[in-house]
């Protein structure tokens, strides 16, 4: 068993591995291929590792800074092949996680687990705040999309300037649910992590726009296989419209029209708009994370 930081020859197994065991992260080889790109030092708090036996993935830890969080919170996703739990891989991949947040002054760490890790997880301080739901559906079986409420108008994300889903944007991580206190991101930032991202489909997410005004988008991140929905926010002012359907459905059907046959997404227990919205849009339940933190 050969345990160290990842390279890009471990990409395709990492893939398969993803994709027969956690199929709901939607995991794809451009997302890998942009954190392993050689020549570049990832950015601080990047880390990724692997567990191999014969030159076959069988454990896979990747680490992250949450971007605008006070204090700096940490964020990780760690899987093992089930045929191969037990042995201690999960341990050796955490504490090389947990090594890479801190060095990055990082004060927590944050990860969504299979239930049944979280009393294996509490040896290490995790505890767990709430719950979250992962679902998925072929987009070709989306509803018929929703009227355009007068005065709206929708886009694709790439006839925008940056600038107006930066605005927006910004409104929406202060007031998303969840554990980490969003502030402020600075807009150069925020374009090189997630306009410029490798693997954000600008031409599949989608925006409301009021006159040029962002009222409500939908970010879609993925390959030509499969996406990940990874952000839908509706302006506070704009709430009880119906956008979030409305962005959300037009996406669906812009990925089946791309030939895209799965997409995926998450949600918080307890976020009941959200949930309505992605149950009438044809979305199932696979899979109910718990949601850790502990302090680093």
């Amino acid at each position: 068993m050969e345990i160290r930081p990842a390279e890009p020859a471990d990409i395709e197994s990492a893939v398969a591995m993803h994709d027969r065991v956690v199929p709901f992260f939607a995991v794809t080889a451009t997302g890998l291929r942009h954190r392993l790109q050689g020549g570049q030092a990832p950015p601080p708090g990047s880390g990724t590792f692997v567990a191999a036996e014969g030159g076959r993935v069988v454990g896979w830890a990747t680490t992250g800074l949450i971007a605008g969080s006070v204090p700096l919170d940490g964020q990780l996703r760690l899987v093992v092949d089930p045929d191969f739990r037990g042995q201690g891989i999960g341990t050796e991949l955490l504490e090389l996680a947990h090594g890479t947040l801190k060095a990055a002054g990082a004060v927590s760490a944050r990860v969504f687990a299979d239930p049944a890790s979280v009393e294996w997880a509490a040896r290490w301080g995790y505890r767990q705040t709430r719950e979250v739901y992962y679902v998925g559906m072929d987009p070709r079986d989306a509803p018929p999309r929703p009227p355009v409420p007068e005065g709206l108008r929708l886009s694709a994300l790439d006839r925008l300037d940056p600038h107006q889903v930066y605005e927006a944007d910004e409104v929406a991580q202060r007031t998303k649910p969840g554990d980490a206190r969003i502030a402020a991101r600075p807009y150069d930032e925020w374009l090189a992590g997630t306009w410029k991202a490798p693997g954000l489909r600008l031409d599949l997410s989608v925006a409301a726009l009021d006159g040029d005004r962002v009222v409500g988008f939908t970010l879609g991140n993925g390959d030509d296989r499969l996406l990940w929905s990874q952000m839908t926010a509706t302006m506070p002012d704009q709430r009880g419209r119906g956008l979030a359907k409305l962005v959300k459905c037009e996406a669906l059907h812009r990925a089946a029209a791309a030939d895209i046959t799965r997409m995926y997404t998450a949600n918080y227990v307890g976020n009941e708009p959200m949930i309505a919205v992605n149950r009438w849009l044809g979305y199932s339940i696979l899979a109910r994370h718990a949601v850790l933190i502990c302090p680093l």
